[in-house]
């Protein structure tokens, strides 16, 4: 069979940046493949989970506006598109491994529970639970009935690193999670302005200054920023004035948009019915589907992973099963 992949291999040891994590580059899988004439290693990764239920789920789970009625607002699996969309332009301008960044962003959110962070605020209240964690162990154990994905340690590293204090090891992962905070900022304003939580008008004019008047313009100019304060280096990073301006706006959304009323206004319902559910597994523990009750972890990690499975709908429908009495008759 020809091996046709070797024609991509060759492009990416000519033209890719010499920081670039080429595919020849990848420190391999836990269980290692048969090579794939068509496809690198990478590319496999990101078919993987695009192939994956996780994947598939992530239309039916909150962004940041709980169960909206309108057909235009951000779910997970939007948002992460968005995120993909974002960190290619940034790679492929870098001259990285834009397939690598693409797996990595289309896998980045797997782990997160039923009403994003309300539902990871749950869980927290019982146990450690961060979704980037639970985004790995997604594609580490709980996919295809415990089997995991099997991913390359670049892809698995880019995952675990996209947010929080700790840096991906390559520079892609590192763009993944620039592109994840260009993203939410912005389609959270757009999605905002939508909703009448805020008016266009309302957002800081040194903003508009800085980043553009409109949704396009303040993601293009943000892209445009990284590109040209990281290209031919070795780092992904910003100008200092479009760092801090970021800094301001993502602390407008917390302080006008994240907390108010009608984004909170189905918070505490969500956040209680995740916390029952949490409950009563660990209390029921023969109620959990096999793939949780079979595993050798504590039964806190088991319900944490079950909960991490279900979308918004699928964890209202289970609420109501073991809440709701059910209708009987004596016939």
């Amino acid at each position: 069979m020809k091996d046709y992949k070797s024609t991509t291999i060759e492009i990416q040891n000519n033209f890719l940046s010499p920081y670039a994590c080429k595919d020849s580059d990848t420190k391999g899988r836990r269980t290692p493949l048969k090579p794939c004439p068509m496809r690198t290693e990478f590319q496999r990764d990101r078919d993987r989970i695009l192939h994956s239920k996780a994947f598939r789920r992530l239309k039916h789970k909150t962004q940041v506006f709980l169960s909206p009625e309108g057909d235009h607002y951000r779910t997970r699996l939007t948002h992460t598109l968005e995120v993909s969309q974002i960190a290619r332009t940034i790679s492929r301008c870098l001259r990285l491994n834009e397939d690598l960044t693409e797996a990595i962003a289309l896998g980045h959110d797997l782990g997160h529970t039923p009403y994003g962070h309300a539902g990871e605020r749950a869980l927290q209240k019982f146990t450690h639970f961060s979704h980037n964690e639970q985004s790995l162990r997604m594609v580490d154990y709980i996919e295809n009935d415990g089997k995991g994905m099997n991913l390359t340690f670049e892809v698995r590293d880019g995952i675990l690193n996209h947010t929080g204090s700790n840096k991906a090891v390559t520079l892609e992962g590192n763009v993944v999670a620039i592109a994840d905070r260009i993203a939410y900022i912005n389609h959270d304003i757009d999605d905002a302005i939508r909703a009448g939580i805020i008016k266009k008008t309302d957002i800081p004019e040194e903003y508009n200054v800085l980043f553009g008047d409109t949704h396009s313009k303040r993601i293009s100019s943000m892209i445009y920023d990284i590109i040209n304060a990281s290209y031919g280096k070795n780092t992904i990073s910003q100008s200092d004035k479009f760092a801090r301006g970021m800094d301001g706006l993502r602390q407008y959304l917390f302080d006008n948009v994240y907390t108010s009323p009608l984004a909170k206004s189905e918070e505490k319902k969500a956040i209680k019915m995740i916390e029952y559910l949490y409950l009563y597994f660990c209390d029921h523990e023969d109620c959990l589907p096999e793939q949780f009750r079979s595993s050798g972890d504590p039964i806190e990690r088991r319900v944490c992973d079950f909960i991490s499975t279900m979308s918004d709908r699928y964890a209202v429908r289970l609420f109501e099963s073991v809440t709701v009495p059910k209708n009987w008759s004596m016939l």
